[in-house]
């Protein structure tokens, strides 16, 4: 098995007709992904190498019924396109786009968690969603990876690219890999997606990959303990960052003594699990872990 994204995925692109929505709309298809439309609005009955595109998330529903949508428009309309696919009834959506304001997420959080609790929304300013050998719905470098039993999720795209090619070069491989994005308001938070890992029979070991500021590592961490029985390997993104200082995401903003690395990771390691300093030492571990388990399974 795997985590949100799999053979089954149909998948619609939002933006399909720009340059970086048709570039990545193209590879994911490349990859194996059934892309099966797209969305820009004034641009229907047109179409990208064959794929159709369409007005409305609406009309795309009706006409090609996709179940994940990708969103690769600006800043400024990516909070309606998200809420027109919810309202379409399209299951999953993954956003890419970063840069969209602060109170425009947190309308999206409200209204999603009120009126469509049927979709299910990945970052903003994520990389998407990865499951080797079977869909890859974002830009995430699925060269980077090989199928295997370690499920990622993280808030950050290039450090878990670093990650799971290091535990792919040790001779492992990842089950899904998670972006759910660094801006403040995350449709999804590390508890969603610990809670889908632990549910899934391919997925053996967790690795959560952090960074500075905000809670939800620290939210993470009381969940683990108590509803996550797999190994969990965390890294945590930020111990040398200076205090009030943002640092890459948006979310990324230590305030006082609460949102720093070093707090993080007290907190992750209270409950067992093990923390890299690095996203090498991370993956050595992982690898130990992995190893550990396969001894004792014989």
């Amino acid at each position: 098995m795997s985590v949100l994204v799999d053979e089954r995925t149909r998948l619609a692109v939002a933006g399909i007709t720009g340059r970086e929505g048709s570039f990545h709309t193209l590879n994911n298809r490349r990859y194996g992904t059934n892309v099966v439309g797209g969305v820009t609005p004034g641009k229907g009955g047109q179409d990208v190498e064959g794929i159709p595109v369409f007005d409305s998330w609406a009309e795309a529903v009706q006409e090609v019924q996709p179940n994940t949508a990708m969103i690769f428009v600006p800043p400024r309309f990516a909070a309606d396109s998200i809420l027109e696919a919810a309202a379409a009834g399209v299951e999953l959506v993954v956003t890419i786009t970063e840069g969209i304001p602060a109170h425009d997420e947190l309308r999206v959080y409200n209204i999603l968690k009120r009126d469509h609790v049927g979709t299910r929304l990945i970052g903003p300013n994520c990389p998407g969603i990865l499951s080797p050998g079977k869909a890859n719905v974002g830009i995430i470098p699925a060269s980077f990876f090989k199928a295997g039993n370690v499920g990622v999720v993280s808030r950050s795209g290039t450090l878990t690219y670093q990650i799971g090619n290091e535990i792919a070069q040790a001779g492992f491989g990842c089950s899904s890999i998670v972006g759910i994005g660094g801006d403040p308001v995350p449709g999804s938070s590390f508890v969603d997606v610990l809670e889908l890992f632990q549910a899934d029979d391919q997925t053996e070991l967790i690795v959560l990959s952090g960074e500075i500021g905000g809670s939800a590592e620290e939210e993470a961490a009381e969940y683990i303990a108590g509803h996550v029985s797999k190994p969990v390997v965390a890294y945590i993104a930020g111990f040398t960052a200076p205090e009030g200082k943002q640092m890459g995401h948006a979310g990324a903003i230590i305030s006082g003594t609460a949102g720093t690395a070093a707090a993080k990771a007290k907190a992750l390691e209270a409950r067992g699990v093990r923390v890299g300093r690095t996203p090498t030492e991370v993956a050595e571990i992982a690898v130990q872990v992995l190893g550990e388990a396969s001894i004792a399974a014989h």
